[in-house]
């Protein structure tokens, strides 16, 4: 589950990216499989239905086109990769923490990895007052 307002593009990426860095291939337009080139070259596909967030990129389709296919000239972030992975392989939600908390009310389950704790033997942890000194 994720935040589509922050999230879903960036996914997007991702999973269009996919078979690129598994070296299938070299481009994204070039995996058959792939959305990447209805949403950013407009080749017909009857089985895609764009997204709230795709259609914002823009007000007709070959705007919305020209600005996904440029997001696709950007890395995606290394954080955001791991975010990502981490949220799909965990089965964590992935969006901010307004969203993971209205989430977390909303199904009455953990969400989002909880801290963990720190070196209760460091001076910087004891100085947090994180451990009773008595």
């Amino acid at each position: 589950m994720l935040d589509s307002d922050g999230y879903l593009l960036t996914c997007s990426r991702y999973i269009e990216l996919n078979p690129v860095r598994a070296g299938m291939v070299k481009d994204p337009a070039e995996y058959s499989w792939s959305s990447y080139r209805h949403n950013a070259l407009g080749k017909e596909d009857r089985l895609i239905i764009p997204h709230a967030s795709y259609k914002a990129l823009g007000s007709d389709n070959v705007s919305r086109r020209l600005k996904y296919h440029a997001l696709f000239e950007k890395h995606i972030p290394a954080a955001d990769i791991e975010a990502i992975r981490a949220a799909t392989n965990k089965a964590w939600v992935l969006g901010d923490d307004r969203f993971k908390a209205k989430v977390e009310k909303m199904m009455a389950r953990q969400v989002q990895p909880k801290s963990r704790g720190g070196d209760r033997r460091s001076e910087l942890f004891k100085k947090k007052g994180n451990i009773n000194r008595a």
